[in-house]
C-alpha cells in the first residue's frame, strides 16, 4: 500500500473533502512531522493552505498517524490519550474533523 505519504498528497486529499462539509466556522492547523496544513473555516467556504497560521486550534501528530486514522488502523481518541494526537487550543474545533476522517 502505500506506507508514506506526502504532505502536499495529504493535502490535496483534504482539500476535496472539506469541500463537501459546511464551513467549519474556525481556522484548525494540522502540524504533520513539522509541516503545516491550515484549514480556514472562518468564512463561506472551508479553505485549505500549507500556511503555519493562527488556528483556533492545532493538532500535532506524524504522517504515520494520520494516514493510521484515515485507514481506521487507529481511533482518534485512543491516539489521543496515548500521546500520538496532541491537540492545543479549542478542543471543540478538533471534534468538527470527524467529519473528515
Amino acid at each position: 500500500m502505500f506506507a508514506f505519504m506526502e504532505t502536499e498528497q495529504i493535502r490535496k486529499e483534504l482539500k476535496e473533502k472539506i469541500k463537501k462539509i459546511d464551513p467549519i466556522g474556525k481556522k484548525l492547523k494540522f502540524n504533520l512531522d513539522g509541516e503545516f496544513i491550515l484549514i480556514d473555516g472562518s468564512s463561506q467556504v472551508n479553505e485549505i493552505s500549507g500556511e503555519d497560521g493562527e488556528a483556533d486550534c492545532t493538532i500535532s501528530m506524524t504522517k504515520d498517524t494520520y494516514l493510521k486514522l484515515q485507514r481506521k488502523e487507529i481511533k482518534p481518541m485512543i491516539a489521543t490519550l496515548t500521546g500520538k494526537i496532541k491537540v492545543k487550543g479549542d478542543i471543540g474545533a478538533a471534534q468538527k474533523l470527524k467529519q473528515l476522517m
